[in-house]
């Protein structure tokens, strides 16, 4: 009878870990997402550089004019603990803040917090 649970137990674990791959599949290069405003005025989920990263590259540390700017899923990247990491290059070309031109993001809890909303 342990046999039959056991077995059980694995046949339920395989089918829930088949579910989660086949989520994780519809993110593809080329979607196009719009940067919302995050819920305290920081971006968890979307790694902006550091305001004294981007003055050394000549850029304006400018937060404010983020929230609007359309963006580019350019690579898409699964992580060993599950997640999905993206990077994202501006729609229109232009440089993030004037001096990068690709950040990352964690793409389901960003999507989740309203940092990016789909397009």
């Amino acid at each position: 009878m342990v046999k039959y649970v056991i077995a059980l137990l694995f046949s339920v674990s395989t089918l829930q870990a088949q579910s989660t791959v086949d989520q994780q599949s519809t993110i593809e290069i080329g979607d196009t997402y719009k940067i919302g405003n995050p819920e305290n005025n920081k971006y968890k989920h979307i790694n902006f550089p550091r305001a004294n990263f981007i003055i050394k590259r000549g850029g304006i540390a400018n937060f404010n004019a983020i929230p609007g700017n359309l963006v580019e899923i350019t690579a898409v990247k699964e992580k060993a603990d599950g997640t999905t990491e993206v990077k994202l290059k501006r729609k229109d070309g232009k440089r993030f803040f004037g001096s990068h031109k690709v950040i990352e993001a964690d793409i389901y809890a960003a999507v989740n917090s309203g940092e990016l909303q789909a397009k």
